[in-house]
């Protein structure tokens, strides 16, 4: 499954690099394509992309399921497999979890704590390092 995964990612990276896809919501995007999840019996897809820097990924969305017929032909030919997997696409949440985290990490109770364990880490004075 991990391996068909992957081809499928490299197919779509492919399609999308090479602007295959004629949409006025594609043009001019840059898409990437973090993950491609299969179904176990390899017949269903889950493409998962993100717009960089996450903007306008409803309409990237709607783009890539107009074409999805042209885009799971390609992959069929693209990819050799006994079947076509059907494509289904979603907006990638790992932006979205690794946002909450850095909105986490900079508020003011944990920063204090990271503050506190620098200032525990750092080596006391000993008069043998001063050549006493």
């Amino acid at each position: 499954m991990l391996r068909v995964g992957e081809l499928v990612r490299h197919a779509m990276s492919e399609l999308l690099t090479r602007s295959d896809i004629n949409d006025p919501a594609l043009e001019g995007k840059v898409i990437t394509i973090p993950d491609v999840r299969m179904s176990p019996d390899l017949k269903l897809a889950t493409v998962y992309v993100m717009p960089l820097g996450g903007e306008s990924a409803a309409d990237v969305l709607m783009a890539l399921e107009r074409h999805k017929k042209f885009l799971r032909g390609e992959i069929a030919r693209r990819v050799s497999l006994r079947f076509a997997p059907d494509v289904r696409f979603k907006a990638d949440p790992s932006f979205d979890h690794s946002g909450r985290i850095d909105a986490l990490l900079n508020t003011p109770k944990v920063k204090q704590d990271l503050v506190d364990q620098a200032l525990d880490a750092e080596p006391e004075d000993h008069p043998a390092d001063k050549g006493e």
